[in-house]
């Protein structure tokens, strides 16, 4: 049914603004994603059923840490694992190119995305009061993928 993750390039941003906006409200356009998939430590990735994305995920990395800027699966292919599939996939890359800690900030009224982060590995480290449009918190979350020089288990 669906492929393996890839690595998305720039040239891909339309595809990727596609289903972002069709997992959010406000999605980012193209040129929005394609700018950030331009600028040094940021990396997108994907998984396709045939030539159609149905999941994503975009990183910004920094030094030995990185961001997820967002994470979507369409909604005809939810529950099927694959945004574990492409997050798994993208912290193993980013983990070998040195990045040791994850943060990411989910909506608290999100709580299917919660759970994905906790069985992920993610824990919650702060609160960001009203964060979103909609006025809900943002709950920050971190995961270390290296402590002290060891990969996490």
């Amino acid at each position: 049914m669906t492929g393996l993750v890839e690595r998305v390039w720039p040239t891909g941003a339309g595809d990727l603004a596609q289903l972002h906006a069709r997992c959010f409200e406000a999605g980012w356009s193209s040129g929005e994603i394609a700018s950030l998939l331009n600028l040094p430590g940021c990396t997108g990735w994907a998984c396709r059923s045939g030539t159609e994305i149905i999941a994503m995920a975009l990183f910004r990395s920094a030094a030995d840490e990185a961001e997820l800027l967002t994470l979507a699966t369409s909604p005809d292919h939810r529950r099927l694992g694959l945004a574990d599939k492409v997050l798994t996939t993208a912290e193993k890359a980013i983990s070998s190119q040195g990045v040791a800690r994850i943060f990411l900030e989910v909506s608290a009224r999100n709580s299917g995305a919660q759970a994905l982060y906790l069985r992920a590995g993610y824990g919650e480290i702060g609160r960001r009061r009203a964060y979103y449009r909609d006025g809900s918190d943002a709950l920050v979350l971190e995961k270390w993928l290296h402590k002290d020089g060891q990969m996490t288990p």
